[in-house]
């Protein structure tokens, strides 16, 4: 394991044994048996009692469940393994013996677990420590934050273009965290998605790869500055790191508005018998007694109630002051939250179909003297941001006759995000300008974009078109609405999904109009009565679209 990862991997905990205890180690995967020559006086037998604990942990449970233990009719058989490890066996069976006891490091890895499939794992435990989730970044970034004369907060590192990584929320605690304390910062849906989109390129599996990722630790990747982390994991690596003040040395960034630690919780186990619980019982008292938690306290985390007992209380890459707790919020909220995530970080091929008619420089009350064009135009520009970098787009401009008889032109050519913010797509796309006689061709335009997505579709992307428009159909030399929806309908093939995407500005648009269009191809309609606030309507619908296909990346 490099210095510059904490330890997450699986080593067992020594035990201290009597002089004439034998040890068994069962293979590389099993527990640490403890077999003892002789037995405590009126025991008929000794009861094992197997506990598995998250890797931080698992040294101070080891020592207080020793202690427990002694003179008693049982033994705690303690081992250190990764908690999504544990997760994993305990959903399908892999022939490792099930714990009767888990201290993972998060109640979300048991609700997991449980919905997993696990029936034996309860919902909950009793939290026997704490250890906040943070962004780690380093000296140098943080000194350009402000720091150590004052405390950066998220939204100041976020905006701050610091390079980013983030432990994968499906599987990381730590992630989930982070994306439920970025949703807090920011309010507008905008701010978040565009932040989560910042994430998405450097998201890795688990802190520890992560922190591999550092300046400086060797890597042949883009290094990272910053990430979400556990505190303890941020004390763990400092003191691994070297003396405090070096430049390898991290600072913790706490959330503004709480959100869920890592509470590591005491979780006994369904297939536990009798005995097994009432020893368990014995050692969760154990750890939250005074010199339990300050076993606990000696390997970095704080009291279940986010007190900092001592040992870093002068320390100024972390702070001693008691964090507010946060709940894990109910499973919907969390869903839905991870399915943003996941829409946000998918790959897209997208035609984007802007009106540029007559209508569209029309003066938007309370906007500061802007167009519906120049709002629409601004909103289509930073949404560029919002798309995955290796997502592609095209843009194309309709009003009527734009193009000899054509209705439509193409002003942005279909390449990756990263190339179009290179070669100055957002400016390109501010300097567009309205026709000023033009009428609204959308029927034949809707078709011809839908006509050459369809035949350029792409797998394992989510393809779709996107329309903006602030009005209904006015060309009198066009197809007609029947026509166009015939002709969307023949196309569709549910093997290769094409959603047209509407959103409507202001008040003379044809709802029903646009809502059969979108129906046809299994879309949706966005509207924004008030034109002003296009942008937040537009990056509501890029967040909530989802990859239809298998294989979306």
């Amino acid at each position: 394991m490099g210095r510059h990862e904490p330890a997450t991997g699986r080593r067992r905990v020594p035990l201290v044994l009597a002089a004439t205890a034998a040890v068994l180690v069962l293979g590389t995967t099993g527990w640490v048996v403890v077999e003892r020559a002789t037995q405590q006086p009126g025991c008929a037998g000794e009861d094992a009692v197997r506990v598995a604990v998250a890797p931080e942990l698992a040294a101070a449970v080891d020592r207080i469940g020793r202690t427990v233990a002694d003179g008693q009719c049982f033994r705690f058989e303690v081992e250190e393994r990764d908690p999504a490890a544990v997760a994993s066996s305990l959903t399908v069976a892999d022939g490792t013996k099930r714990p009767d006891v888990w201290i993972p490091d998060s109640t979300l890895r048991l609700r997991r677990a449980k919905a997993a499939g696990a029936a034996d794992v309860p919902e909950s435990g009793s939290p026997v420590a704490n250890s906040p989730v943070v962004f780690a970044v380093t000296e140098e970034v943080a000194r350009s934050l402000g720091w150590p004369d004052e405390q950066p907060d998220w939204p100041e590192l976020l905006a701050s273009g610091t390079p980013l990584g983030l432990p994968d929320p499906g599987t990381d605690p730590a992630g989930v965290s982070a994306l439920l304390g970025i949703s807090k910062a920011f309010s507008q849906p905008s701010e978040v998605a565009a932040t989560m989109r910042r994430l998405a390129p450097n998201t890795l599996p688990a802190v520890a790869d992560l922190y591999a990722r550092l300046p400086g630790a060797g890597s042949s990747r883009q290094p990272v500055s910053a990430f979400p982390a556990s505190e303890t994991s941020v004390l763990r690596y400092n003191a691994r790191a070297g003396v405090t003040a070096t430049p390898a040395q991290l600072v913790a960034l706490y959330a503004p508005q709480p959100v869920p630690s890592l509470d590591y919780p005491f979780a006994v186990l369904g297939n536990a018998g009798q005995a097994q619980r009432e020893a368990a019982a014995k050692l969760l008292r154990a750890l939250l007694e005074p010199d339990g938690q300050a076993a606990l306290a000696d390997v970095g985390v704080r009291t279940p109630d986010g007190r900092m007992l001592y040992g870093h209380l002068g320390d100024e890459h972390v702070s001693a002051r008691t964090q507010p707790l946060a709940s894990l919020p109910p499973d919907d909220v969390l869903d839905a939250l991870l399915g943003q995530w996941a829409k946000i970080n998918t790959s897209s091929r997208a035609r984007v179909l802007i009106d540029v008619s007559g209508s569209m420089n029309a003066v938007v009350p309370d906007s500061g003297g802007r167009t519906r064009m120049q709002l629409t135009v601004d909103a289509a520009a930073r949404a560029l941001d919002l798309f995955k970098p290796t997502s592609e787009t095209a843009t194309w401009i309709f009003a009527t006759e734009l193009d000899g008889d054509r209705d439509y032109r193409e002003v942005l050519p279909m390449a990756p995000v990263s190339a179009q913010l290179a070669a100055g797509a957002a400016q390109r796309l501010r300097d567009l300008r309205a026709t000023p006689n033009g009428q609204t061709g959308l029927y034949d335009t809707v078709l011809a974009a839908y006509r050459q997505s369809r035949q350029d579709w792409e797998p394992g992307r989510l393809n779709l078109v996107i329309v903006m428009t602030d009005g209904r159909n006015s060309d009198p030399h066009g197809i007609s609405r029947d026509q166009l929806l015939d002709q969307l309908r023949s196309l569709q093939d549910p093997k290769r999904p094409l959603p047209v995407i509407a959103i409507g500005l202001g008040t003379d648009i044809d709802v029903p109009e646009l809502d059969a269009i979108t129906a046809a191809t299994g879309g949706r309609t966005f509207v924004a009565p008030d034109p002003a606030h296009i942008a937040d309507v537009f990056y509501g619908a890029l967040a909530g679209l989802s990859c239809p296909t298998a294989g979306c990346a």
